[in-house]
């Protein structure tokens, strides 16, 4: 049974990872008989998010203790993890992907990436383990691995679509329902609420990109 880290970065669209994009994962995972470890940044959050008003508050909340709600307590701290141990990651998107695992979302192509985030994408990536990245959160992987060319999507969105290509990778537009595939580096990305309507678009996307990164892992192809 292959095991895929799920890299969890709070608990909300706005201020930490997209809670349907989050269990859409671990579902498709579950589905395809793939075991998932998952992990998030014991750091506190960038700021939260009131997210009925979706104004900032003055609250203080830990990215790790938010993420275990999704997980359901089931979660570790990343430093603890090693490459060795997963067959793979993915990141779920939602702006904690942008803001709590790196930056992006305040300094764009200029961000900073948490560095256990970064070091455990390397060794996974070192090792010819596939990621697969959701929504915003192929700009983290953009910035980890800057200067790769990698092919990469965040669906249609040009702005951001520019920000990664300034990081030196290559942006390809992609439907809502589909996952983009960089065999060679071993990288699938999907658009999901970038595009997404509805839970169904989302999940189509999701399910697909699960799908390819299990079908990228060494042992199991």
């Amino acid at each position: 049974m292959p095991k895929i880290g799920v890299v969890l970065s709070g608990c909300g669209v706005m201020d930490g990872s997209e809670i349907h994009e989050s269990v859409l994962t671990l579902l498709a995972l579950d589905q395809h008989g793939a075991q998932a470890l998952c992990m998030a940044p014991n750091r506190e959050q960038a700021h939260v998010v009131n997210h009925l008003t979706q104004e900032e508050t003055k609250e203080k909340r830990n990215v790790l203790v938010e993420a275990a709600r999704i997980a359901r307590g089931k979660i570790r701290d990343i430093k603890t993890v090693r490459g060795s141990e997963v067959d793979g990651l993915i990141f779920p998107g939602g702006y904690g992907a942008a803001k709590n695992l790196c930056s992006f979302a305040f300094d764009g192509p200029d961000c900073k990436v948490h560095p256990e985030v970064a070091r455990l994408a390397k060794e996974v990536h070192e090792a010819a383990k596939p990621i697969g990245a959701i929504c915003i959160s192929p700009a983290l992987i953009a910035k980890i691995f800057q200067g790769s060319a990698f092919k990469l999507t965040l669906g249609t969105d040009k702005e951001t679509a520019s920000a990664i290509e300034k990081m030196g990778q290559v942006h390809i537009l992609c439907g809502v329902r589909e996952a983009l595939v960089d065999k060679e580096n071993r990288i699938v990305t999907t658009p999901a609420y970038m595009l997404a309507r509805n839970l169904s678009e989302a999940y189509a996307g999701i399910e697909k990109l699960v799908s390819e990164v299990l079908a990228l892992v060494p042992q199991f192809r």
